[in-house]
């Protein structure tokens, strides 16, 4: 699975993070979400689902 956020569209509400810390990394400035990897790994698959529904701002999406 692989994850991308699109900065256009993040508003750095940080519930990704909160859900999946181990994916996902908030900018220090502005706090947008960007993946730590592209690749997602195999244990983290359910987090980054659910994280994916909860973006308000649906700016997450995985392939």
């Amino acid at each position: 699975m692989k994850v991308h956020v699109d900065q256009e569209r993040c508003q750095g509400h940080t519930l990704c993070a909160m859900i999946a810390p181990k994916v996902f990394e908030l900018d220090d400035i502005d706090g947008h979400s960007s993946p730590v990897s592209e690749t997602v790994p195999v244990d983290q698959e359910d987090k980054v689902r659910e994280a994916v529904e909860s973006c308000p701002e649906r700016a997450i999406s995985i392939s």
